[in-house]
Formats: C-alpha cells, sequence, structure tokens
C-alpha cells in the first residue's frame, strides 16, 4: 500500500493521541474520526439520510401497492429504481474522480431533496400515478448513485489512513440502524399523519444534508492529477484498473459470494408460512427482516474489537466465512429464536466485512480512481442481493427452503476458502 497520499490528503491536525482504552472501552465503538469536524459533518449528514430514505424506501412500495393491489408492480418498480442506479453510480464514480466532490454531494442532495418534494406533491394532490411514481423512483436512484461514489471516496481524504476502519463502521452503523428504525418508524407514522407526509419529512430532512455538505472544505482533484472528463472511456479505465489490482477484484468477489449465494431475503416469507408459522407468521417474517440489520449494528457498536485489526484480507475472508456459516446455521433451524440468533450472528459478520472491504477500497486504490471504485462498490452492494432473491427463490421452489438457504451458506464458506487458498493476494493484504 502507498502510504504517501495519507498525509498530503489530510484536512486536519491529529488531536492528541486517545489514551489506551481499557475494559469496556476496548470493545466500544472506535469513535476517532468524530473528532474532525469535516467527517463529523460528513456523518450528520448521514444519519440524516438513513433514516430520510427508509421513510421514502417504506412509502413508495406502500403506494404503489395501494393504486395497484398488486406486489407484482411493487417488484417492477424496484427493477425500475435498479437499473438508474446502476448506471449512474458508474458514471458518478467517474464524475467524482474528475471534479470537487464536494460540489458534487451538494448537487446531488439537492436533486435527491427536491425529488423527494416532488414524491410529495403527487401523493398530496391524489395523483395516484404508478407511472409517475416510478418516473420519480428512477429520478431518485439516479440522483443516489451519482452520490453514493463521491460520498465514500471524500472519506479517505476527511481521516487519516489508520482512521478509515472506525469511519467505515461509523457510517455504516448509521446506514444499518436507519433500516431497522426508518421502517418502524414509517409503520407508526402513516396511520397518525398519513403516507405523504413521509415524503416531506424525508424532504425536509434532506435540507440538513445539504447543509452539512455545504459546510465541508472544497474536495477537488488532487494537484498531482490531470485533469479529465468524466465519460465511458474513464468508466473503461476503471475497470482496467480493477483487473489489475487483485486485492480490489478480490474485495467485489467476496461481497458478490457472500450476498449471491448467502442471502436468504427471498424465502423469508415462505418461511415464516411454512416453518415458523406456530410462532406467528407476521411475527415470525418482521423478526426475520429485522434480524440481520440489528446484528450489524450490533457488531457495529462493538466495533472496537475488531476496527483496529492491520490484516484487512484476513478480516474480510474471516467475515464472509462466518457469514456464511451462520446462513447454514440458519437454514438447519427449527426454532425461530435459534433462527433469529443466527441472522444476527450473520449481520455482524457482514457488518465486518464490509467495513474491512470499505477500508480496503479506500486504501488501495489512489485518490484519482476512488470514485470509480466507489461506483462499482454501490453496484455491487445494490445487485448482489437482487441476484441472490432470483437464485434462491429458485432454488427454494426446486428443493425446499430451508435446504437451499444451508446449502447457499455452505457454499459461500466453500468457494470463499477456494478463492483465498487460489489467489493470496488478499490473505497477504494488511496496512
Amino acid at each position: 500500500m502507498d502510504t504517501s497520499e495519507s498525509s498530503t490528503e489530510e484536512q486536519s491536525t491529529d488531536p492528541t493521541e486517545e489514551p489506551a482504552r481499557r475494559g469496556w472501552r476496548r470493545f466500544a465503538m472506535d469513535t476517532r474520526p468524530l473528532r474532525r469536524l469535516a467527517y463529523r459533518r460528513l456523518w450528520t449528514s448521514t444519519i440524516v439520510t438513513a433514516v430520510g430514505s427508509q421513510l421514502t424506501a417504506v412509502a413508495v412500495p406502500k403506494q404503489i401497492y395501494d393504486i395497484t393491489g398488486s406486489s407484482a408492480w411493487v417488484g417492477y418498480a424496484s427493477l425500475a429504481g435498479l437499473l438508474p442506479l446502476m448506471v449512474f453510480a458508474l458514471w458518478g464514480g467517474a464524475i467524482a474522480d474528475s471534479v470537487d466532490r464536494r460540489k458534487l454531494l451538494l448537487v446531488t442532495n439537492t436533486g435527491i431533496a427536491v425529488t423527494s418534494l416532488l414524491f410529495w406533491i403527487q401523493a398530496a394532490t391524489g395523483l395516484e400515478s404508478v407511472a409517475v411514481l416510478m418516473v420519480l423512483l428512477a429520478m431518485q436512484q439516479a440522483f443516489w448513485g451519482l452520490n453514493a461514489p463521491a460520498r465514500n471516496a471524500s472519506i479517505a481524504r476527511l481521516v487519516p489512513a489508520d482512521e478509515l476502519t472506525a469511519a467505515n463502521a461509523l457510517g455504516s452503523t448509521v446506514m444499518q440502524t436507519g433500516q431497522v428504525v426508518g421502517p418502524l418508524l414509517a409503520g407508526a407514522l402513516i396511520p397518525v399523519i398519513g403516507l405523504p407526509e413521509l415524503y416531506l419529512i424525508d424532504a425536509l430532512a434532506l435540507c440538513v444534508t445539504v447543509w452539512a455538505v455545504y459546510k465541508l472544505p472544497a474536495l477537488p482533484p488532487l494537484a498531482s492529477q490531470t485533469k479529465r472528463r468524466a465519460g465511458v472511456r474513464e468508466i473503461a479505465a476503471g475497470f482496467r484498473y480493477i483487473s489489475l489490482h487483485k486485492v480490489l477484484l478480490l474485495s467485489f468477489l467476496a461481497d458478490i459470494i457472500a450476498m449471491v449465494l448467502g442471502m436468504p431475503r427471498a424465502l423469508f416469507p415462505q418461511l415464516a408460512s411454512e416453518t415458523y408459522a406456530p410462532y406467528g407468521e407476521g411475527l415470525a417474517l418482521g423478526l426475520l427482516f429485522a434480524a440481520i440489520p440489528i446484528g450489524a449494528v450490533l457488531g457495529g457498536l462493538l466495533s472496537g474489537t475488531f476496527s483496529r485489526a492491520r490484516r484487512h484480507g484476513w478480516m474480510v475472508i474471516g467475515a464472509v466465512v462466518a457469514w456464511g456459516a451462520a446462513i447454514t446455521g440458519f437454514g438447519l433451524s427449527d426454532s425461530l429464536w435459534l433462527a433469529v440468533a443466527f441472522l444476527a450472528l450473520a449481520g455482524v459478520a457482514d457488518m465486518v466485512s464490509m467495513v474491512f472491504r470499505g477500508a480496503i477500497l479506500l486504501s488501495a486504490a489512489t485518490d484519482e480512481m476512488r470514485g470509480r471504485m466507489q461506483g462499482v462498490f454501490t453496484v455491487v452492494v445494490a445487485g448482489g442481493p437482487r441476484l441472490a432473491d432470483v437464485l434462491h427463490g429458485t432454488a427454494g421452489s426446486a428443493f425446499g427452503p430451508r435446504a437451499a438457504v444451508a446449502g447457499g451458506g455452505l457454499l459461500v464458506v466453500a468457494v470463499m476458502l477456494g478463492l483465498a487458498a487460489a489467489v493470496p493476494a488478499l490473505r497477504r493484504y494488511r496496512v
């Protein structure tokens, strides 16, 4: 790893070195990055986005189902948002490497806020048009695709290299917490204030995000970088860069292995209605969907146990194998509570994997490539679980849901260990 950049990129002076952590503080989340004002502002904006975006994520499918009475249309809407997210994430990564990332964040966060405002207008006026909803969803996901690479790539310019894993743990914990709190809050608010107001709350909350981003320091390309356009050639250069740096390629493959082979969420409804029906289908379904995010949040809160590890490659390998083992245990569980426990353990493993894969992308790539690496990362994170839905749904129909889940978990363990044995680059990577 080239460490020459970190001193050039750091935007603030190091605070007094943290004293040795003792007792329970050794296990608690490492909050050193929050001492840096610029990162603290970016992280604060993430808190608002994490919860607010989940309000809209609940409101859109609910409104579509209310209009059509069809779950199929809810699925079509999800696909309508996926394509623009993937296209604009790749393009957004190239843009993030060629412009001031702060300015790009300002433009895209404003675009997301305006889209949320348009969501509110169509709902408040009773338009009841699925076509309009799908267009607005595509717009929102396009802005998000442009936003995410710049946001993630900026972290390495706001904290020093030895705090990257801690910064990723802080950000990932907030996002996972939003996935738990946001839907619960939406469910509680809809009967009280109505569905349209969820969009309005999201739009108003995004004003806080825009203000926090406005207060960030300028993040232009480094002086040593040559000015370039953000087109197809630059996107292709990003993929060539990945192919030439095995540790980056392996970090993406690790996530694909874990998510495509081992994400069983498509089978949760069937398991809730069949295997765990004696516990109550509604209770079982809610617990199954909530267990992984809750485990991830707990992993984040206890990230002091792993955030200072230097063997990032081994941490990713171990986390993916642990994910596969936990998913296998879930597939073999007759008891709902044991199943939830295994899923929560899988969530902890996913948090560890997420933190160290993110740190590898920020530390192993040069600044001029970080935006494009984050663009590919966004596509992998968004696309992997959707491919898993198709694979597990098909396998569940053919072999039964529990066999499909357990088999997928075992495949994760076998494939990840095989990849780690065959290609040593990830095993050897450390900071």
